[in-house]
């Protein structure tokens, strides 16, 4: 491994590697990473297409076939799709909504808010929805997205407007989604799933940088709510259907992988484009669900302090996905290209002026939300011309696992890490003791260093970090 600068690291191209693999890291953060997670690096290099480097990001680790914490752009004339690139949880995304309350306005009745959130929002391990879906109904929302909950009433416009791809990729056809996703999808929208999704109340501990903050509608001292939950097993189907379809077509592509997780075609093959309009329903499913979540929370707001939601001010600040395959324009060799960029736990970071920002912040470049471990600070950041020309526009999207789930749940019980983290003077709230014991803090690598990892090598800024007050696990 080559050091490059600080916070860049690079692993020279060798074997049927296509491109060399890159990673962003501090050398702090670097000797925490499996080393099965860089032969993982090295492996997506073989991947036809592949366009400059195979991206790891200081969270990574272990996943199936790509590392988790990966990014990888592939021409789109010549390159290929792969559903293990974009992970198994589509869209797995996270939204970020602000309120005018103080966190002192809030801690006094914190209790009782998760209590009414957790009434409200289902959790859980294979937990069914309150809304209810016919398989015409669910066709339609996988078509819309979040505005199909919009006009359901769960929501407002406004917060279509901030939220990546304004909450519906248009290239989405439900007749490429299997018997069995739409069967999966039909009593899930709307629920928080479990593993590493949750709920949190947050309080704004620091402001880096108050001019972008006050336009993120950001201050020291708010409350805010993160919301962390993904396309659920509807998603996870599509991502099981197509990469057992691609292992069958690769031989008629004459494409070799050397892990069947890598199972990819051509882009423009026929399964290359079933997958990515299937895909494109699960991100759409994803942002529906977290349309549906925002409504419940606000209700839940509403019940507690006796005010509108509008008049606490809860908008969206933001959502963004972190597994998802995109079409995007990048400068290679000098030269526009369009590119299909893979993001398997990566966040996109469009700086100031691209048009895929919302208008509200083509002038900042839109907040980029990255959650930390339970009862660990989270961070927004926004990305830079750094991040635009060396990874695709992508930064980490969370502080990645230390340890396996298994590992944690041998090492603490879920009511040690509940009571130790209410010692800290937080409320915890979970739908298995189980849950909580596999998303214990020490779980996790340190966020702090992994933000110092992405800040050091000059992908992003910091603009605001907050501390979790309440946590609603799944």
């Amino acid at each position: 491994m080559q050091k490059i600068r600080e916070g860049v690291y690079e692993i020279p191209k060798e074997g049927e590697m296509r491109v060399p693999a890159r990673i962003y890291a501090s050398e702090k953060i670097l000797g925490k990473i499996e080393q099965e997670a860089f032969q993982q690096l090295k492996n997506s290099a073989v991947l036809p297409g592949i366009q400059k480097y195979a991206i790891g990001m200081p969270d990574m680790h272990t996943g199936y076939g790509p590392p988790i914490g990966g990014v990888g752009a592939f021409e789109k004339e010549t390159g290929v799709i792969s559903p293990g690139f974009v992970g198994f949880d589509i869209s797995c995304s996270v939204r970020l909504i602000r309120t005018n309350l103080e966190a002192k306005e809030i801690k006094p009745k914190l209790k009782e808010l998760i209590e009414v959130l957790f009434e409200l929002i289902p959790a859980g391990v294979g937990e069914k929805g309150k809304i209810r879906l016919g398989k015409d109904e669910l066709g339609e929302l996988f078509a819309s997205g979040a505005a199909y909950s919009v006009k359901k009433g769960y929501g407002w416009k406004t917060d279509l407007e901030r939220t990546e791809e304004n909450g519906k990729m248009k290239n989405a056809n439900p007749a490429k989604v299997s018997e069995k996703a739409f069967q999966r999808g039909l009593n899930q929208s709307g629920t928080l799933g479990s593993g590493n999704h949750f709920l949190e109340i947050q309080e704004v501990k620091e402001i880096f940088d108050s001019e972008t903050a006050k336009k993120f509608g950001l201050f020291k001292g708010q409350a805010v709510i993160m919301l962390h939950s993904g396309s659920r097993g509807a998603g996870h189907q599509i991502a099981t259907d197509y990469i057992d379809k691609m292992l069958q077509a690769m031989e008629k592509y004459k494409i070799k992988v050397p892990d069947r997780q890598l199972a990819c075609t051509p882009i423009n093959s026929e399964e290359g484009q079933d997958y990515l309009q299937a895909m494109n329903c699960g991100v759409n499913y994803a942002l529906a669900n977290h349309q549906a979540m925002t409504h419940w929370t606000r209700e839940g707001f509403e019940k507690v302090f006796k005010q509108k939601a509008e008049d606490l001010g809860m908008n969206v600040v933001y959502t963004v996905c972190h597994n998802i395959a995109k079409l995007e324009k990048h400068e290679i060799n000098g030269k526009q290209k369009e590119l299909l960029v893979h993001r398997k736990g990566a966040t996109r970071a469009m700086p100031a002026g691209r048009t895929e920002n919302p208008k509200v912040y083509i002038t900042t470049g839109h907040p980029v939300i990255i959650p930390g471990s339970m009862g660990t600070s989270s961070y927004v950041l926004v990305g830079t011309e750094t991040a635009l020309k060396e990874t695709f526009a992508s930064v980490c999207h969370g502080a990645g696992r230390a340890m396996s789930r298994h590992a944690a749940m041998q090492r603490k019980r879920g009511e040690e890490v509940k009571k130790e983290l209410e010692l800290k003077g937080q409320v915890v709230k979970g739908a298995s003791w189980e849950g909580l014991a596999e998303e214990a803090p020490e779980a996790y690598k340190d966020i702090d260093e992994v933000i110092a990892a992405v800040e050091l090598s000059g992908l992003c800024k910091k603009i605001s970090r907050h501390f979790p007050m309440a946590v609603m696990k799944g």
